[in-house]
């Protein structure tokens, strides 16, 4: 009997490259997923899109690791060649490719100097920036009425502040915008407090502390999301953190530094007395001032010859000086108002002395006079001897018009005691002082008798 032979074939799927790929990366990404891998960073580059590639390696082997720009952006320090680190991350694999990679969703650094490291890295970050630069930070205000508090309601912080601030100037207005100041969410409630202050445009200064503690301890105030904050703050902000051997990256980008909070206290505002010195200090000096203007007004109106007007002036400015030990603001107020009064007047009667004086007259006269000649002179060298006997003529003339010519010959000027001329018996009555000017003399009489004609 012929045997026949069977075989059974298993049918064998094939696979295109892209089906193993993604068969391979489904096996692994569900397999693999918020694992934590301990290596070594080598060969770190950041593209330009803002994702980081290297590769993470220990004694025998290594694996390609990514970070994109999304979970870049968080890390407390960015990879660095040479420097042991725990990635955190899922599986993942890259087609194009063909190789398995870790996508990084967070690196911390590991070994003694850690944190260290992430402090100096963003630092040196800063620092390029511009933020730490002294022509960047704002002055504190002399005598701020109004401070925020940003730092823990519970501990003694708070309350070296509070005491501190009330030695040194009771009254001041405090508000407390109560954060933590250690472990998760501390940051951002920082953050939430700056940003209060500055929206919110009460506080004329703000600090921001906390007592001293390890840089774990301390790493609140290193996040880069605070340094910003207090860098976008419209307040003044004064860091308070740590002992006085801490450095914080606050620290550094604060428009000034503390060594401790009650320090910042010290320095956030002076004392009740240094104020009332310097107010003191400066009312002297306003009183030495305006004795002094008041002295030289005095003087200037000496030398003018305003005697009694000066004499008037002096009995004010002494009554001046009595208010001055008591309100001294209001002095240069009131000499002032005194001396505009004082020299309107002196002009006013320095106008009216000038109108009444014969001296100006007598000029008006030689003025004329020396006109004339002038003319006449013109005239006698144009017209020879006709202008002669003219200019003889007009000379005799002008001669005879001349008030001196009349008072030569035996004629007097008699004025009264207001500088006018005594034309009648009612402008120099009896016992009054007249004044008489004679050709070459002045002459002071009483009126003893007056009878009208």
């Amino acid at each position: 009997m012929e045997q026949i032979a069977i075989s059974f074939e298993v049918p064998r799927k094939t696979f295109t490259v892209s089906e193993l790929s993604g068969r391979i990366r489904e096996l692994l990404g569900g397999e693999f997923t918020d694992i934590r891998v301990a290596g070594e960073i080598s060969g770190c580059r950041t593209a330009a899109s803002g994702h980081c590639y290297f590769t993470l390696k220990d004694e025998g082997s290594q694996i390609q690791c990514v970070c994109f720009r999304g979970a870049l952006r968080y890390l407390r320090f960015k990879p660095q060649d040479g420097v042991a680190a725990l990635v955190r991350g899922s599986i993942d694999v890259y087609e194009a490719r063909g190789q398995y990679q870790l996508i990084a969703d967070s690196i911390e650094p590991q070994g003694h100097g850690a944190l260290q490291l992430a402090f100096e890295q963003l630092k040196k970050k800063l620092a390029l920036e511009g933020l730490f630069d002294a022509a960047r930070k704002r002055p504190l205000p002399r005598h701020p009425a109004r401070i925020g508090i940003a730092t823990s309601p519970s501990g003694a912080v708070i309350q070296d502040l509070l005491n501190v601030l009330q030695r040194r100037f009771p009254g001041l207005h405090i508000r407390l915008y109560p954060v933590l100041v250690q472990g998760e969410g501390s940051a951002e409630q920082v953050c939430q407090a700056l940003a209060y202050f500055s929206r919110s445009e009460w506080a004329e200064l703000v600090i921001v502390a906390r007592g001293g503690g390890s840089l774990e301890d301390l790493w609140t105030f290193n996040e880069e999301s605070v340094a910003r904050a207090i860098v976008a703050s419209t307040v003044p902000v004064i860091s308070a953190v740590g002992h006085e051997t801490d450095f914080s990256i606050a620290d550094f980008v604060a428009d000034l530094r503390a060594p401790t909070p009650s320090a910042a206290a010290e320095l956030a505002v002076r004392t009740s007395q240094d104020v009332l010195e310097q107010v003191g200090g400066c009312e002297h000096k306003l009183i030495q001032h305006v004795r002094y203007r008041l002295a030289m007004a005095a003087r200037n109106l000496h030398q003018r010859g305003v005697e009694r007007a000066s004499a008037v002036l002096h009995r004010r400015i002494g009554r001046a000086q009595q208010r001055v030990d008591e309100l001294d603001y209001r002095l240069r107020d009131a000499v002032s108002r005194s001396l505009d009064l004082r020299r309107r007047r002196l002009e006013e009667r320095v106008a009216r002395l000038r109108a009444l004086d014969l001296r100006v007259r007598f000029g008006d006269v030689r003025r004329r006079l020396e006109t004339v000649e002038s003319t006449v002179i013109h005239l006698w060298h144009a017209h020879s001897s006709l202008a002669r006997r003219r200019l003889e003529t007009l000379s005799a003339h002008l001669t005879q018009l001349s008030p001196l010519r009349v008072l030569e010959r035996g004629y007097a000027l008699v004025l009264n005691d207001r500088g006018g001329i005594v034309k009648q018996t009612t402008d120099a009555p009896a016992g009054s002082i007249v004044q008489i000017r004679v050709a070459h003399a002045r002459l002071r009489a009483g009126v003893t008798e007056s009878d009208p004609q």
